[in-house]
Formats: structure tokens, C-alpha cells, sequence
């Protein structure tokens, strides 16, 4: 662990050319999004691993609506297939995508089926969250986990009950409004920070002084960043050339702590101020060693068990070190000396925020 955290160290340390990123990595232009369907479907042909109809009776009424739609009528009639599964639906519609076009689906299963592999789902609507249809999907499912059980064993891999189909939807309905629509161009930051916002605009800025002799950024907030598009240039091509300018984010100094992993991630600005520091660990060993008493021969007494119990405790020898970390190398390397295990540097971290010594927001998960 102490390992890949000095690695890790070496590539934060790297130069600011080596962590500068592009814009359209770091930012999203307001408007270009997508929305999230949902729709309620059945998946059929599974091979006896489908719901159990008297376990889920949605799944017999989504069917005799069906076969009933189809002209089929099985009102009254007692049905005990397994090759039928109620599913939810769900998508993400792109942002301005065009009528015909497709999409992935993803669906699970909603009663008590087993597995979804081999089933191919009946065309399902997909509803936004203005209830309106935008698209409709069906197709083979593409399942990535499996369940075979036995008499005395069951094997597993991955969730059977869940799936997908790529390519399976079909966009019936446009998302009302365009691109060239947009009366602003307005830059959100996926991470907001005053900092890296002004160094997007002085980015942004230098370009369009050198190509269009103009400031095309404006500072609103920490999060946002106005643009002005030259009249010369496209939405689409001003969009482009603006997303491939590289810059520095900030980054805020924070240390992230996942006791339940053991995962400790600490950001390339943190910094501790002198402190000394020492860990020791309190091993309790206990050992039951019962001891069987016997009477004499032909005598009247009983043997009996006579309980022994050895406790053995200590210490471990400490040792005591000074963490001064004026650069995120610096500090590992102080942690590295002590030779502490994850959950020693996790309890290390906590208490030097305790004592006021860590320069970062401490986050435990």
C-alpha cells in the first residue's frame, strides 16, 4: 500500500504541462445534456427461469394485456409459464438527438426471475419525466452474469437478473429546442473553484486575442463562465476550438479515507504541519488450557475439568517520527518511516486533523 502511494506520489509531482487538461474535460456547456428515460416492459423465451406468476402478478396481467391486445383471450384461463419476466427499462436520451437514431437500453428484473439470459424483450415505451414516449425499445438481451444451482451447490458470476441491449432503443421524439438556438454559451464547471475558473477564462481569452482579436470569456461565478461567440464563427466550431484549450485545474487540498477498504487517497496539496508522531499496536493473547482431575482408582470421586487460562499481553515497540510535509512527496515519505499498514495511516491522518497539524479537509467514507 505504502508502495503505490509513493508512485502515485511521483505522477502528482509530475510538471504543469504533464497535468494540464483540456476544457471540455473540466467543463459543460449548460443546455448539452441528456435525459433519462424509463419504461416497463416484459422479456420472454427464457428458458424456465422467468417470474413466477402467483409470486408476481403484475407479470400475468402485463401478459394477458398483451396476448388480450393481440387478440388473444385468456381471461379465467390459470397460467404457469416460467418464460416470462417483468422488467424496468431504462436510458439516457443524448442531447439533440435526431428522430431514427438509436441508443442502449439497460433493464432488470422487477418479480422473482433467475436469470434473463436468452430472453429477448417485447417492444417497451420509453417515457421521459414529462410522461411523454420518446422512444420505444426491444431487442435480444445481453446478459453478463450467470447462476447455475444443483442439488447440493450453487455457482454464480455477476448479476443474471439484469442486462443490456446496445443499440436496442429506436428515438421516436425529438427534445424540443437546437444548438443554434441557444441565445448564451455558458461554461459549468464539473468541479467549481474560483481558481481554476479564472485560469479558463485567461485561457480562453489569450486565444481569442490571438485569433480574433477579442476577449471572448467573462467570469460570472465560481462555477460559471460566460462566453461571447464571435459572429465569423459557428456555435459548433467556436465550441471545438474553446474545448481543446488546455488548462491547470486546482485542486483543493483533501484527503479522502475509505475505512471499510482501507483506501487512503491524498490530494497533491496537502500539507501537515511539524508534528511528531508515533503508533503502537496493543496485541491481547489469550490461550485455554483445561486440566482434567481424576480420582484415585476405586474411589468414590468424580473427574472433573479444571478450567486454566493464560493471558499474555504487549506492546510492540513504537517508533517515534516528525512529519513535516511541506509537499505531498515529503509527508508519504514521513509515513513511509513509520511502516504503518492502511488502517495505521488512516488512524495516523485522523488524528493529526485532530490536532489541528493537517492543512486539508479530512473526508471519511
Amino acid at each position: 500500500m505504502l508502495r503505490v502511494l509513493s508512485f502515485i506520489v511521483l505522477l502528482l509531482s509530475s510538471t504543469v504541462a504533464d497535468a494540464a487538461v483540456r476544457i471540455k474535460d473540466i467543463a459543460n456547456l449548460r443546455g448539452v445534456r441528456e435525459n433519462q428515460l424509463i419504461g416497463y416492459g416484459l422479456v420472454i423465451g427464457l428458458k424456465g427461469t422467468g417470474d413466477t406468476l402467483r409470486n408476481a402478478p403484475f407479470t400475468e396481467q402485463s401478459l394477458q394485456s398483451m396476448l388480450d391486445n393481440m387478440g388473444i383471450n385468456i381471461r379465467g384461463t390459470l397460467l404457469r409459464t416460467r418464460n416470462v419476466a417483468a422488467v424496468v427499462v431504462t436510458a439516457d436520451l443524448p442531447p439533440y438527438a435526431a428522430g431514427g437514431s438509436r441508443m442502449d437500453v439497460a433493464l432488470s428484473s422487477l418479480g422473482d426471475a433467475s436469470s434473463l439470459l436468452g430472453g429477448t424483450l417485447l417492444m417497451t415505451q420509453l417515457r421521459g419525466a414529462d410522461g411523454e414516449v420518446y422512444a420505444v425499445a426491444q431487442g435480444a438481451v445481453a446478459v453478463g452474469g450467470y447462476s447455475v444451482e444443483g442439488a447440493a451447490q450453487t455457482v454464480s458470476q455477476g448479476v443474471p437478473t439484469s442486462g443490456r441491449i446496445p443499440n436496442g432503443a429506436l428515438i421516436e421524439r425529438e427534445v424540443q429546442g437546437k444548438f443554434y438556438e441557444m441565445e448564451s454559451l455558458i461554461l459549468e464547471l464539473k468541479n467549481p473553484d474560483f481558481v481554476t475558473a479564472t485560469r479558463i477564462i485567461d485561457a480562453i481569452n489569450q486565444y481569442g486575442q490571438g485569433r480574433y482579436r477579442a476577449s471572448m470569456a467573462f467570469e460570472r461565478d465560481y462555477r460559471s463562465i460566460i462566453l461571447s461567440r464571435p459572429r465569423s464563427v459557428a456555435p459548433v466550431r467556436f465550441i471545438a476550438e474553446i474545448g481543446e484549450l488546455l488548462v491547470e485545474p486546482d485542486t483543493p487540498a483533501r484527503v479522502i479515507i475509505d475505512e471499510r477498504t482501507g483506501t487512503v487517497v491524498i490530494g497533491r496539496n496537502v500539507q501537515v504541519s511539524t508534528v511528531a508522531v508515533t503508533h503502537g499496536n496493543l496485541s491481547v493473547r489469550i490461550t485455554e488450557m483445561p486440566i482434567v482431575s481424576q480420582p484415585a482408582p476405586f474411589s468414590r470421586g468424580e473427574t472433573v475439568v479444571t478450567p486454566q487460562t493464560f493471558i499474555e499481553a504487549g506492546e510492540p515497540g513504537a517508533q517515534v517520527a516528525i512529519l513535516r510535509g511541506t509537499d505531498l512527496q515529503r509527508l508519504v515519505r514521513g509515513l513511509n518511516q513509520i511502516g504503518l499498514k492502511p488502517q495505521g495511516i488512516i488512524a495516523i491522518l485522523q488524528a493529526i486533523k485532530a490536532a489541528g497539524a493537517l492543512q486539508a479537509d479530512l473526508v471519511i467514507q
